[in-house]
This record gives structure tokens, sequence and C-alpha cells, in this order.
């Protein structure tokens, strides 16, 4: 009831049926197109969160959240540290491994790969590597059995499969009365195992702790102790805690650093289409000054009088901020709407079309993540919003000022 004039006369103008409707078709483009780029920009940073948190849940259960060794990269007394770190709140458990590049052979084909021993026990408590046994099984890796778990694609490549033998050549050389020749080890293929990322798939191989020792000649001692934390993401801030009460003989490293430049791209990759996709707001936020200027232009003698009435420029440029900020106002709420509900539904959207049309947009076959995965943060919703809202106000401030300026003797001259 007692709304400012600027206010009361701004959302009049809105509200109204103009007499050129090509200003008001001008003001709906630039509304939908509001709302279009809001909810694209929605639904474009959910599945790239998706598809993010796939990726990292494919690595990271594959790669412990942080590691600690000894400076000369060995631990011998890895079951004190162990015992030493129960009492941490952070931790969640550990278990021993040892690491080490070989190479595998099985007739004319020649494969480096790296070789990672595990308690099988222990290692269930730090990664999923169990559940992505596909051929054998895990257990198989007894204690002198030298038997090998490889990766599918490794596995292809060497033409093995669960049953066969394979040698595994390290690096490790024993002398000879004929010279220096490497270590060869004859081992039983006991399992196939696959994560899908070829990373892994295509170069990992899984051997029993003991075992894979004695190949790389430390035995009794293992390569270093994998740590998992109650919350992944602050590994780094929780392995130093955890650096703060060990020995200073002792070294570590989270999977930030061991995979650094690949979660830097994703993070560079994320950015750059963020900037690429608002670039569809600031069109339609440039439709809203021409949607204003085309209107200052037609209200020319309205505002006229308006200010032979005694309103002041202030007045009149707030009349038009008005209906630009409502126009940008309806378009984020759309927008946000539209896009949090696409975001929301996306995987199961993409399946129906994909069934709908008999054509899968990401083939099993070539892609390792087949599905669409979408994950809404509603961080990103409110930058957004709050993002596309500030860019409508400002495209307001140009033809306010210019309604502001409005000459009323000079406008009324031939009305």
């Amino acid at each position: 009831m007692f709304r400012p004039l600027s206010l009361y006369i701004g959302t009049r103008y809105t509200r109204a049926k103009r007499r050129n409707h090509f200003i008001s078709f001008i003001s709906l483009t630039s509304m939908l197109g509001v709302a279009l780029g809001v909810a694209a920009l929605i639904t474009v940073l959910s599945v790239m969160n998706g598809f993010e948190k796939e990726l990292k849940e494919r690595i990271l259960g594959m790669t412990s959240h942080a590691f600690i060794t000894g400076q000369d990269g060995t631990l011998s007394d890895w079951q004190q540290l162990q015992s030493s770190l129960q009492d941490n709140p952070d931790l969640v458990d550990s278990a021993p491994f040892v690491e080490g590049q070989a190479m595998l052979s099985q007739g004319s084909r020649v494969r480096g790969t790296l070789v990672r021993g595990i308690d099988v026990e222990l290692e269930k408590t730090v990664s999923t590597i169990g559940d992505k046994i596909i051929q054998g099984e895990l257990e198989a890796l007894t204690d002198g059995s030298f038997g090998i778990v490889l990766g599918k694609d490794l596995a292809i490549a060497m033409g093995v499969a669960t049953g066969d033998k394979i040698t595994l050549i390290t690096p490790h050389v024993s002398p000879t009365p004929a010279g220096v020749i490497p270590r060869l080890k004859r081992l039983t293929v006991v399992g196939v195992f696959e994560i899908g990322m070829y990373e892994y798939d295509s170069s990992l191989a899984i051997m029993n702790i003991t075992d894979a020792a004695k190949l790389f000649k430390i035995p009794g001692k293992v390569t270093g102790l994998r740590l998992e934390f109650d919350d992944v993401f602050k590994a780094p801030q929780l392995l130093r805690n955890v650096m703060q009460d060990v020995s200073t003989q002792y070294r570590g490293a989270d999977w930030t650093y061991q995979h650094a430049n690949f979660f830097r791209a994703l993070k560079t990759e994320k950015t750059v289409m963020f900037v690429i996709l608002l670039l569809i707001v600031a069109v339609a936020a440039f439709n809203i000054v021409s949607t204003l200027v085309m209107m200052v232009t037609d209200k020319h003698p309205d505002i006229a009088i308006l200010r032979t009435l005694g309103m002041t420029p202030a007045s009149v440029m707030g009349i038009f901020m008005v209906q630009g900020t409502l126009i940008g106002l309806i378009g984020t709420g759309l927008g946000v709407i539209g896009g949090v509900a696409l975001a929301l539904n996306v995987e199961t959207l993409i399946a129906k079309l994909e069934s709908l049309i008999g054509y899968q947009f990401l083939p099993a076959d070539v892609y390792y993540i087949s599905s669409l995965p979408s994950q809404l943060q509603w961080h990103d919703v409110s930058v957004i919003a709050i993002t596309a809202f500030v860019l409508s106000i400002l495209s307001t401030l140009y033809p306010s000022w210019r309604a502001s300026q409005v000459k009323p003797a000079e406008a009324l001259r031939y009305d």
C-alpha cells in the first residue's frame, strides 16, 4: 500500500500490455535467455561434478588416501607404526604394502607393470580391489603361492587368463658364473580385476605382500603403510596432523599430491566451462539493455510528464531499474528451478532418451564411465544465481540513466 513510487510504476510497466509488441517480445526472450543460461550452467556443472566424483571414487578405490614410508623408501617396523596410529581419531584404518616396477613376459609379449604386494585381509579396509575381481579370487594370494592378479587390459595384452603361467622380471640382478642376470620368477595368474580406469587396468599387478618383498629383495620389510581417513577431502590436513605425531624418520604423501595434475586439470576445465556458459547469461543480460533502451524511447512522454509533476531523475532511474531487475529475477528463478530439476533427473532422462532413439551416447565398450553421473552442489547453484542476478542489475544501469536524462520540454514539444 505504501510502496515507493518508482517501484509501483516499474511493476505497472512490467505487467502492462504494451502498445509495442516487439518490446514485449524482446523482454520475453531476455527473460528466457537468462533462464536458459542459468539452467544450462547448473546442469553442466552438476554433470561435471558427477564425473569428478566418479573418477575420484575409482582412483581412490586403488590409491590410498595417504601413505607413510621411511626415508629410504622402506619400513621395517610397520607393525609398531600401525599400532601407534590406532588412537588417531581421524584414521579409519591402515594396511602395509610393497610396491615396485617390474616386467611381465609371456612368450614374445613383454609389458612393463607396477607390482603391488598386499596383505589381503588388511587391504580390504583401505581399498575396493576385492570388489573389482572379475576372474578368480583375491584370497588365492596366499603366502608362498607366488600367485598374481592382473588388470583386465594387462591380462588381455599378455594373452593370459586365470590359471596361466607368466614370468615376472624384476630390476634386481643376481650374479652367476655366466655373469649378472635379471631375477626371474614364474608366477601363476590367480585372478583378473577391472577398475574401469585404463591407468590401473593396463599396468597394475597384485601379489601377496610376503612374496613381493622376497622378489624385490626387502624380506621382512614393506614399502610403506597405506592410510584411510574418515574424510578423504581433508587428507592433506589430516596427514599433516598424523606426521606431527610420528618420528621425523618417516615421510608421507596424500592422494592429492599423487594425482595433483589430473585433478588440477579437472578443476581448470570446470572453471573454463563456467566462464563459457556464463556468456549465455551475459548475452541475455545485454538483451535486457536493448529492451530497456527501447522502453525508455517509447515512454519519453510519460517520463516527461512525471518529471513535470516533480519526480526526481533518481526516481525515474529507479522505475526502469525495477523493470530490468524483475526480468532478471524472474529469469534467474525459472533457470534455477529448471536447472535443479534437470540436474537431479539427468541420468534418468538420458537413459529414457537413449532407449527412445536407440542410440547410446556413451557406449560402455568405448567409455569407462558409460552413464551420465550428476552431483548437484548448492554452492554452485547459489553462485550461478547470484552472478546472473548481478549481471541483470548491471544491465539496467545505462538505460535507466538515459531515462533520468530525458528533458521534459524537449520530450513534450511535439505532443
